[in-house]
């Protein structure tokens, strides 16, 4: 098993190498004319990319001194983003770079000049000391090839930073209200419009930090939410570090208090301090566990990854012995959890984890591992909703899957 392992890492790092000397080769030896400092320059930073983004996910892993995995996060995760679209920018530009060559052929045959015949040159004056002096040397003429990668690979790189400024513009400056309606057929009416705030994947730590979590309670907080649900991967991090960026939580106000589920992002953080911490800040933790909301019962489980610290979902100690004619809704971090609330009867889950896939085309990955990627589902009686999150892991980038905070209303059908 171990040699399997083994080669499976050395053959992604093969491979993560191989494409970044392929976009070295593109964007650096291909653009300068030879050897000088342009090119020097080029190596220098493939090289510090790379390094940088390993020594960032090792850091952050690890549990290195937080001012290190601070230093090292922004520089390392920004570059796993856009070498990402550097490559991607690069092989579209495979494509488009016969034709561009084609055009570059056309404009040099329509620029020949034409021969004429040759004017009598005029008789020659005594030379004088100066004129004797040779002529400078014409500066040499871009070559064709020359021009077309410095065109491609210029082009790249602006589209690739375009693409991961844009993207990261969209994380920072906070996430969008989403609003869904789901009725449920065993609601009461008395029920009917309950509102729940849903806040997953908020990943405050190296990157996303205090300043991040101010905004996510200013947003939340502005819907006025009945009840607010926060299904895991709160933090990256330990309690000791984040304290004071998941500090700004405790002013979450909705009329039902605010309730807590596990996430495998704490189980990487340590999970036990991280749910006592919640419960300090105000959260009510709901570690398979249940509690009835009045007109329908709240339940909530540990994810998946507590299975690896022996505190895994347990759902009969969160779901059994309840009357299964009120309805049920289940806080569960992974939309995979869903299979287990169809057994067990739940009405709706409330997941997040998939960020809807971050980075495109990451949501092809994540579409193909998750039941569902993003948004409303049904199995069987059970109804799915999964969130796209709030923040991001790893890169503060979001490409094709924008953060949200979704307001999930209730509505009965005997309304």
């Amino acid at each position: 098993m171990i040699a399997v392992i083994v080669l499976v890492v050395v053959a992604v790092l093969a491979a993560f190498a191989g494409l970044h000397y392929y976009a070295y080769r593109r964007l650096v030896r291909a653009t300068t004319a030879g050897p000088g400092w342009p090119r020097r320059l080029g190596a220098a930073v493939f090289v510090a990319g790379p390094v940088l983004m390993f020594a960032a996910l090792i850091a952050e892993r690890a549990g290195a001194p937080f001012l290190l995995q601070r230093v090292l996060a922004w520089p390392g995760f920004l570059w796993m983003a856009f070498a990402l679209y550097l490559l991607l920018a690069l092989l579209v530009g495979e494509a488009v770079r016969p034709l561009l060559g084609r055009v570059l052929d056309r404009r040099a045959r329509r620029t020949e000049p034409v021969s004429e015949a040759p004017e009598p040159e005029p008789e020659a004056a005594p030379e004088s000391a100066a004129a004797q002096e040779p002529a400078p040397a014409p500066v040499a003429a871009p070559t064709r090839r020359l021009v077309l990668a410095r065109t491609v690979g210029v082009a790249s790189a602006v589209a690739a930073a375009g693409i991961v400024g844009n993207g990261a513009y969209g994380v920072l400056r906070g996430p969008k209200v989403k609003r869904v309606t789901v009725p449920l057929a065993k609601l009461p009416r008395s029920a009917h419009g309950f509102r729940i705030a849903v806040v997953s994947d908020v990943h405050l730590g190296p990157v996303l930090g205090r300043g991040f979590a101010e905004r996510v309670v200013d947003i939340v907080n502005g819907t006025q939410p009945d009840l607010i649900a926060v299904v895991g991967d709160l933090v990256d991090g330990s309690v000791e570090d984040l304290a004071p960026a998941v500090a700004p939580l405790a002013r979450l106000r909705s009329r039902h208090g605010t309730y807590f589920v596990t996430g495998n992002h704490e189980y990487f953080s340590g999970a036990d301090p991280w749910v006592a911490h919640v419960r300090e800040i105000g959260m009510r933790p709901l570690a398979n566990a249940r509690v009835e909301m009045g007109a329908f019962d709240l339940a909530g489980v540990n994810d998946i990854s507590g299975e690896n610290y022996g505190e895994g979902p347990d759902y009969g100690k969160a779901l059994g012995d309840r009357d299964t004619s009120r309805a049920a809704v289940l806080l569960a971090h992974q939309p995979v959890m869903i299979h287990e609330a169809v057994e067990h009867g739940v009405d709706l889950q409330l997941s997040g984890h998939t960020h809807g896939g971050q980075l495109w085309p990451g949501n092809f990955v994540a579409a193909a591992s998750n039941p569902t990627l993003a948004g409303l589902d049904t199995y069987g009686d059970t109804q799915l909703y999964v969130s796209r999150g709030a923040g991001a892991w790893g890169p503060p980038v979001r490409v094709g899957a924008p953060s949200d905070i979704t307001v999930v209303e209730l509505a009965s059908r005997q309304a």
